[in-house]
């Protein structure tokens, strides 16, 4: 996530600057008939027989009188001429995986008078964000996708995008005007831009009972009464081995305190406090030449009576990019880090370099924050540190849990090699709040996928089985204020790790609202959340000895 602090960002799927994806008339409706053959199903996938309103996950617009100048904060889009200045909008949508597209339609709400003849344009490019986009990083204008021409007093301008939006993808349009300047409201505010989609009509009822073809797996539903039996705990004591990985059960962990002034190790120990068991990995985050670890974190790790393992995010490339690093003209901080390392800290530790790379790709040659450019720079770090002694750094290559950022066709290249990656993670959290984006459980957050592509869990598993897997950021949250039932989330865990052999750590981030205020992560957001939380943390399961 772009500007990611110490402090910890909420990262997994962007939820700084993440709007709702679907809001669906008739979606609860849906769940509430489709029986167990939907509850199986993915939580993004898109119900047949209902309209989509979906708001951007990205929109700004860009000045050629500011060339330099990004507007993705502003809460008003503005488009067409104001003297020698021409103004664009972008906007970014997601359809989700298993939408059956008939038609869509964009909704733009003005904002005063309408100026001029206004073209809606494709783009091809979707890799970028509305954080960094300015005038002089803009992707090319497609082919006019569709035109409007509303009245002066309008308050929404609509156009026919059915011949443009044709199935499950990102999809990037550009908004023009021929007139005077025109202000739509943007989607940090209410009435930003919406694509109405329409799905095809749900086929006719299945008579149960339905077989399932022979080669396809249907997954169990996992039961959800209280005395839901957990998985079975190893037998013997677990601990971890070299590269800190346990012999059996599965690595507990957190970041507590984030966005707010608290010492991240004082906000651990009052979140171990309230969730009833030590945080085995303790998460904090770290920037450009920071010295790190710090006293506290190094206190927090030899803390005999709690004893825990320190995963420490590092974003290298801060006031410089990746292609810079992997050119070694941040080799001085390397070895920086190194010496403390070497000096103050032998205890094993993960260490994340630049974790959720994909919200920082800038997919144009030169930028130096191309998808390979990570790639290099993370190789380039890791090989310079274990040159200047550093044997104790158990390095992880943290993904986001996004199907956006799956689509990319540079996705993968940003993959360093198995030969400098000790451990896979993932960032993913989801939605306690029906209808809202990326509403589900534990196993929705693993997942996510592209379209026609692998769950991340499937990919991670298969292109790199030597792997053990972290969710190196995982959380259940809902809106600020619009309190919801997160039991269900915690109560999924077990089942999906008793499935899923891989995955040997899980590291929840806990905070009572994200950078912008409007999500809270917190597991005790209700009584009856703390209480499924620490029957979850209960378990003998991330009974694992650190060795």
């Amino acid at each position: 996530m772009p500007g990611r602090d110490a402090a910890g960002q909420l990262g997994g799927e962007k939820l700084r600057r993440s709007k709702p994806l679907t809001s669906v008339t008739a979606l609860a409706a849906l769940f509430a008939g489709a029986g167990s053959l939907l509850a199986a199903a993915p939580a993004a996938a898109a119900p047949a027989g209902a309209d989509l309103q979906l708001t951007a996950t990205d929109d700004t617009y860009v000045s050629s009188g500011r060339q330099n100048a990004g507007f993705g904060a502003e809460g008003k889009l503005s488009v067409g001429r104001l003297e020698r200045d021409s103004k664009i909008a972008f906007l970014k949508f997601l359809v989700p995986a298993g939408a059956q597209v008939t038609g869509a339609r964009l909704k733009l709400t003005t904002v005063g008078a309408v100026g001029g003849r206004l073209t809606a344009h494709r783009v091809a490019d979707t890799a970028w964000s509305e954080a960094k986009l300015t005038a002089r990083t803009a992707p090319a204008l497609g082919a006019v996708a569709a035109t409007a021409k509303p009245a002066a007093d309008a308050t929404e301008v609509s156009f026919d995008l059915d011949a443009a939006v044709s199935g499950p993808g990102a999809y990037t349009f550009a908004i023009q005007s021929t007139g005077a300047v025109t202000r739509f409201r943007s989607s940090e505010g209410k009435g930003g831009p919406v694509l109405a989609v329409r799905l095809a009509a749900p086929a006719a009822p299945v008579v149960p009972p339905v077989e399932a073809p022979a080669d396809v797996t249907v997954p169990p539903v996992a039961p959800v009464e209280e005395d839901m039996p957990p998985p079975a705990p190893a037998t013997g004591e677990c601990k971890t081995g070299k590269l800190l990985v346990p012999s059996c059960g599965v690595l507990w962990g957190a970041a507590a305190g984030g966005f707010t002034d608290a010492p991240r190790d004082a906000a651990l120990k009052d979140w171990e406090n309230l969730s009833g068991r030590t945080a085995t990995i303790f998460h904090a985050y770290h920037k450009g030449d920071e010295p790190f670890p710090t006293k506290s974190e190094m206190a927090m790790a030899r803390d005999a009576a709690r004893p825990r393992v320190l995963l420490l995010n590092w974003k290298i490339a801060y006031g410089s990019t990746w292609a810079k690093v992997a050119k070694g003209e941040q080799d001085a901080r390397i070895d920086r880090f190194a010496a403390r390392v070497k000096a103050t800290f032998p205890e094993k530790f993960f260490l994340v370099l630049n974790h959720e790379p994909e919200n920082d790709v800038i997919a144009k040659a030169g930028s130096g924050w191309e998808a390979k450019d990570f790639a290099a720079m993370y190789r380039h770090t890791v090989e310079r540190l274990r040159a200047k002694g550093v044997d104790n750094a158990i390095n992880v290559m943290a993904y986001m849990g996004n199907e956006k950022w799956m689509a990319q066709s540079w996705w993968k290249d940003l993959y360093p090699g198995d030969d400098v990656v000790d451990w896979m993670g993932l960032d993913s959290y989801v939605s306690a709040e029906k209808g809202y984006y990326h509403y589900g459980t534990f196993a929705d957050l693993l997942d996510r996928k592209a379209p026609n592509g692998p769950t991340f869990y499937d990919w991670a598993t298969k292109q790199h089985p030597t792997k053990p897997l972290m969710v190196a950021e995982w959380g259940v949250y809902h809106r600020v204020g619009k309190i919801a039932d997160k039991t269900e989330g915690f109560k999924s865990v077990l089942p999906e790790l008793a499935k899923r052999p891989n995955i040997k750590a899980i590291v929840y981030f806990d905070t009572k609202h994200d950078d912008q205020g409007d999500r809270d992560i917190s597991i005790d957001s209700t009584k009856a959340n703390l209480a499924a939380f620490r029957t979850l943390a209960a378990n003998p399961l991330f009974d694992v000895k650190l060795s």
